[in-house]
């Protein structure tokens, strides 16, 4: 019995694996992306008051990762791996994406052969829309269009939006 117990485990580890961690706070699945609600948010060494500020974020909609939680606190990362703990209160659900690449083109359907609407540069900020499994759909200003998922930074490689 003890020898079967042990091939079935691989694969109970295996489904383990699959099933994403939840917020012990929120119950929301952690990581998550998620939005700067505020023009300036102060980045802290741990989750309160107290903690050192190490640095401020200045770019409002700026997409981030929640990574872990701890009571009104979130500890968060941006497209360059760099966090801290910020209050939840500066955040927001609303999704937007930063442009990676050093210029992405929007198209009137997701299809790369599709007519280009307008070109992003790098680290222009987007609303997301809905999103398969290759291309978003993005609106900046005036313009909207589908985005090759690849160039942009804030949505899961295997994300699907309705």
């Amino acid at each position: 019995m003890p020898a079967q117990a042990a091939a079935e485990a691989p694969e109970v580890q295996a489904e383990e694996q699959t099933v994403q961690a939840m917020g012990p706070v929120t119950h929301l699945p952690l990581p998550r992306f998620v939005s700067m609600k505020a023009r300036e948010s102060n980045v802290r060494r741990g989750p309160s008051l107290t903690h050192r500020i190490d640095w401020v974020f200045q770019r409002q909609d700026m997409p981030l990762e929640i990574v872990a939680e701890f009571g009104h606190w979130r500890r968060v990362l941006d497209q360059d791996g760099m966090g801290g703990w910020v209050h939840y209160s500066l955040l927001s659900g609303n999704r937007t994406v930063l442009v990676r690449d050093e210029m992405v083109e929007l198209r009137m359907r997701p299809d790369p052969q599709s007519k280009v609407v307008a070109k992003l540069e790098q680290n222009v900020i987007a609303r997301l829309g809905e999103c398969g499994p290759n291309w978003c759909y993005l609106r900046v200003g005036s313009h909207r269009g589908w985005a090759a998922k690849t160039g942009l930074w804030g949505v899961g490689v295997d994300e699907i939006r309705d």
